[in-house]
């Protein structure tokens, strides 16, 4: 038998008793070593998986609960844009309040087996929980088939994949925008999305599109870019080669500066000509000409909550947590009026 077996005499597993059972395998192995401090409801429940499963525990299984390196593994994909390293630094933060050092890993791109090393690096050095900031859907989807061994925790703004899943209402905050601009008069709403495949930017364009059609609007093709000030300026020359729109809703603030510089170069007045809305609330965002009506998202709560999350898969239940799905806030400043 190999020394990784967690079993001696049976397929199972004590990650199959610990899903079954809905608790961490930490648990599973405290019920399996009769330690204190477990539920006695909790512990019936593992022992009814134990007989369900008839799973045969090996002794690397019952060593499970002594191997607590208090280290978690971060995954973070995409752009180090603000919203990203606004989170991890959250985290990390977070996690050293709690005792708990964090190794991070920043995979060059989303490539299955470029992610696999990236968690195999970090399980080989004994973390307790692995932390995946996912960007892009392919990254939820690629680690969906993998048995890590260790909890799993996601941030990320759509319900795919396995693991625990915490993050704030994309979708909610884009209807907030679009309801200001709404309130404010305005019925052609553009949208300067950001790229297809963001998770990020396909919940923002939903609620757009849903806002729009809830008020009998017409809804266009919306325009694309790239997250980057670069694009949202050559986005906004290209649409106001065509036409002037009354509103604007662009998909994260960086875009939208470079877009209000396009409405500059072309003599276009903000907010009397047209309004733009932006996402994400940068610090730079209240000394934009003008400054930019926008939402804030709170990175700072979206850390910490990731931190809770893990600290929940590590402690006696187990059970996954429910993320608070917290709607984004709005700021209204100078980039938008009356139509």
């Amino acid at each position: 038998m190999s020394p990784n077996d967690d079993q001696s005499h049976s397929t199972t597993t004590i990650f199959d008793v610990a899903r079954l059972a809905g608790v961490s395998h930490q648990t599973v192995s405290r019920v399996l070593n009769n330690l204190p401090n477990v539920r006695a409801s909790t512990r019936e429940r593992v022992e009814q998986a134990i007989r369900q499963l008839h799973y045969v525990p090996s002794q690397a299984a019952r060593a499970l609960v002594t191997r607590r390196s208090r280290t978690i593994g971060l995954v973070a994909t995409g752009l180090p844009d603000f919203g990203p390293s606004s989170i991890v630094l959250s985290f990390n933060q977070s996690a050293r309040a709690a005792g708990y050092a964090v190794i991070s890993t920043n995979p060059a791109d989303i490539e299955g087996s470029t992610l696999r090393s990236s968690a195999e690096m970090l399980i080989r050095q004994s973390v307790e929980a692995i932390v995946l900031l996912a960007a892009e859907r392919g990254v939820l989807d690629a680690f969906d088939g993998w048995e890590l061994g260790v909890p799993l925790i996601s941030i990320a703004s759509e319900a795919r994949g396995r693991g625990v899943r915490v993050s704030l209402d994309q979708y909610g905050g884009a209807r907030r925008a679009v309801a200001h601009l709404q309130e404010l008069g305005h019925q052609d709403i553009v949208h300067l999305a950001g790229p297809a495949g963001s998770m990020d930017a396909e919940e923002r364009l939903r609620g757009w599109k849903d806002a729009l059609v809830a008020a009998g609007l017409p809804v266009e093709d919306p325009l694309r870019g790239d997250w980057s000030s670069e694009s949202g300026h050559r986005i906004g020359r290209e649409l106001l080669a065509v036409r002037t729109p009354e509103a604007v809703f662009v998909g994260n603030d960086q875009m939208a500066l470079g877009f209000l510089h396009a409405l500059q170069d072309a003599g276009v007045r903000v907010p009397e000509d047209v309004s733009v809305v932006g996402f994400d609330d940068v610090p730079d965002s209240a000394h934009f000409t003008p400054p930019l009506t926008t939402v804030r998202q709170d990175f700072t709560a979206l850390g910490q909550e990731a931190m809770a999350a893990v600290l929940a898969q590590l402690t006696d239940e187990g059970s996954p947590v429910a993320s608070t799905m917290q709607i984004p806030q709005l700021v209204v400043r100078a980039s938008a009026a009356r139509r």
